[in-house]
């Protein structure tokens, strides 16, 4: 079996903005990316059902998001963008019961949220702006870094910035309200937040404190309460670090973190109480993996080291929920975003 993957990049140096490859299931080898689609800075993208593309775009004094239909993969046409003044978001995401697509500007601190018009291009809906700040020099401001939905089909956003989580309900027109306010411990820099397929739990990665925090999750109000933290990396590493991206399995039973400075991926065990237990560490081969990916089977794991412009291919033992190198050195221009089809 074949699957499809995009990359999402930078294009400071010589990138060309979202690349494409192959992974052979098969022979456990991933193809050299090629260019699929040229855009500036298209750091974080991702797909809907419809197959459309939703992409963050950055423009000269301008950011915003840019629609693609791949209804013909090998031939993607331009939908339309949505650009605003400033910096380009961080993360998107769509809601694909409202029709509607998430994105969280960094920068500027705040969240946007655009309808999905018939033909699949966007029309920005609403905008919160974030206020505040935290102790360490990295939370000048607000720095929303996260923007998607909660199991129960809420709108949950970390915001970097603030130590803070904010719980949202939604209209189908893209209005919200806040329901809930969690605060993190100082200086913990909230990035990302995957749910528990089953029990009522979040996984809250900390970029800044380079550790998750286990978190209880109320249905009935959208309220988080504190459960665990527990670090990232080694107690004795005190090099630079900021944990990144955090994904789960499908069963619940592991869970997965990259650590831009270790270099490395976390795995842990997701304990019967669904506390954390570090089990692994395992080199990215590479150097500040900001991204990484499963598959849809769960058996593969590609990471993308954005400093060093490579990916790195691993296998995934579904029993233990261990990782082991199959494949590293794949050439990709300062890669940051991974996408399965």
């Amino acid at each position: 079996m074949t699957l499809q993957l995009l990359f999402g990049s930078y294009t400071r140096n010589a990138g060309t903005g979202i690349y494409q490859a192959t992974l052979n299931t098969e022979t456990k080898q991933l193809t050299q990316p090629t260019a699929y689609i040229t855009a500036g800075n298209p750091t974080y993208l991702t797909v809907s059902q419809a197959k459309r593309l939703y992409s963050v775009l950055a423009e000269p004094d301008a950011g915003g998001l840019v629609a693609y239909d791949l209804t013909d993969f090998n031939a993607p046409k331009f939908l339309n963008k949505s650009v605003q003044p400033g910096s380009s978001p961080a993360y998107v995401a769509v809601d694909e019961t409202r029709q509607l697509v998430y994105s969280a500007k960094y920068h500027s601190g705040q969240l946007l949220i655009h309808r999905i018009l018939p033909d699949g291009s966007l029309e920005l809906a609403t905008t919160v702006t974030d206020h505040g700040h935290g102790p360490k020099p990295e939370q000048d401001g607000a720095h929303v870094h996260f923007a998607d939905l909660t199991p129960d089909q809420r709108l949950v956003t970390c915001d970097l910035g603030t130590d803070e989580v904010h719980t949202y309900d939604v209209a189908t027109d893209g209005q919200v309200s806040e329901v809930a306010l969690y605060q993190t411990i100082a200086g913990f820099g909230p990035r990302h937040i995957v749910f528990h397929p089953t029990a009522p739990v979040a996984y809250l990665a900390g970029e800044l404190g380079s550790a998750i925090e286990v978190l209880h999750y109320d249905a009935t109000t959208g309220q988080f309460s504190h459960l665990q933290t527990i670090p990232t990396i080694p107690a004795d590493f005190t090099a630079h670090n900021g944990a990144a991206a955090i994904r789960i399995s499908s069963d619940g039973r592991f869970l997965y973190v990259s650590n831009r400075g270790h270099n490395s991926l976390a795995v842990f065990t997701i304990e019967a109480d669904q506390t954390l237990k570090l089990q692994q560490l395992i080199s990215t081969e590479g150097e500040f993996p900001r991204d990484f990916a499963l598959d849809p089977s769960e058996s593969f794991l590609v990471c993308a080291n954005q400093n060093t412009s490579n990916l790195t291919l691993f296998a995934r033992d579904e029993q233990t929920g261990q990782l082991s190198l199959l494949q590293k050195n794949i050439a990709c221009t300062e890669p940051v975003c991974v996408k399965f089809l």
